[in-house]
C-alpha cells in the first residue's frame, strides 16, 4: 500500500514489482497481478483500466 501511497499515478503490476525489488519475472509480474486483482475486488484498489491500478481516495 505504501507503493499505492506515493505514487500519482495509477500503476500496474510491473511497476508495483519494481517498486518492491522483487524479481522481474513473468511469474511473479502475474502473482502481483493477481493480487492486485484481489485486492480491487475488495474495494481496497481501484482498476481505472484493465491492468491499471490506484488507491482509491477519500
Amino acid at each position: 500500500m505504501a507503493v499505492f501511497a506515493a505514487a500519482d499515478l495509477p500503476l500496474r503490476a510491473r511497476q508495483v514489482c519494481e517498486a518492491m525489488d522483487l524479481e522481474i519475472a513473468p511469474n511473479s509480474i502475474n502473482n502481483t497481478r493477481l493480487k492486485l486483482k484481489r485486492l480491487a475486488d475488495r474495494g481496497i484498489l481501484a482498476e481505472t483500466e484493465p491492468g491499471l491500478f490506484t488507491q482509491l481516495r477519500p
